[in-house]
């Protein structure tokens, strides 16, 4: 989870930059910037398989939260979790 360290907008801006990175990860899907509470942000994404998960990991969007991390929010959690059952979108 991101917490926010300036105003809300500067967050949301650095998200929504996010997406056009991710779009070029095809082993990136799907992906969501999300807000939990008005000063709390996050990121949600799924992959294939435990190469895509590390080779985005090891990304742009990775390098870009290191660079941000104590400027724009606090040291983001991240939390890696297997999914063991799933309803697809139809």
């Amino acid at each position: 989870m991101l917490e926010l360290g300036v105003i809300e907008s500067d967050i949301e801006t650095f998200l929504q930059q996010g997406l056009g990175i991710v779009e070029q990860e095809p082993n990136t899907a799907p992906w969501f910037a999300i807000r939990f509470v008005p000063s709390s942000f996050g990121i949600y994404d799924a992959f294939p398989d435990d190469s895509g998960r590390q080779a985005h990991l090891s990304g742009q969007v990775a390098e870009a939260l290191a660079d941000n991390t104590g400027t724009l929010f606090a040291q983001p959690t991240i939390e890696p979790v297997d999914v063991i059952a799933e309803k697809p979108p139809t």
